[in-house]
Parts: structure tokens; sequence; C-alpha cells
């Protein structure tokens, strides 16, 4: 994989980790955040597509490595939210 392909890759990733923490309600941090949900967000979604027996629909393809694109955005909602009900678990309802 070239430096452009890699960096095209992480530009998806990051959009759709931003997109998925905006449908979740909940931000867990910025850009380099954004990109490690979208990428936890692709894994997630493929093993809940997979398991459900789901079709892969709407996959960017970067030099020959598909990039799921609706299933990371599902991914990253579902690990977004999982990680928000942890941190007010932890943290508590009230921060100042």
């Amino acid at each position: 994989m070239t430096l452009i392909g890699f960096l095209v890759l992480l530009l998806i990733a990051a959009i759709c980790g931003a997109v998925g923490q905006s449908l979740a309600g909940y931000d867990l941090g910025g850009c380099l955040v954004s990109i490690v949900v979208g990428f936890i967000g692709a894994f997630i979604g493929l093993w809940v597509s997979g398991k459900m027996g789901l079709p892969r629909f709407f996959e960017i393809n970067i030099e020959g490595k598909p990039f799921p694109v609706i299933w990371a955005v599902l991914g990253s909602v579902i690990f977004t939210l999982i990680m928000a009900l942890i941190r007010r678990a932890f943290v508590g309802r009230n921060r100042f």
C-alpha cells in the first residue's frame, strides 16, 4: 500500500468514526480518536453483519483493500455507546 492509499484509508476511517460518534451523541476525542473509532467500528460492524448474515454493501476499494463504510459507521455507533456506558459507570453522571 502506498502512502497516498494509506492516508486516504485514514481519512475515510476518520470520517466514519466521526459520523458514528455524532450519531451516538457522544464524543470520545479528536481526530486521532475518530480514526481509531472508525477502524474499530469497521471490525465490529463486519463481525455483527457476519453473525447476522447481512451482506456487505457500500465498500470503498483503496488499492484493492475494501473498507466497509456503512458497517464502519454502525460499528462506530455501537463502540461509542459502549464506551459512553463504561465511562458513565466509572466516572458517574455528575462531572465537574
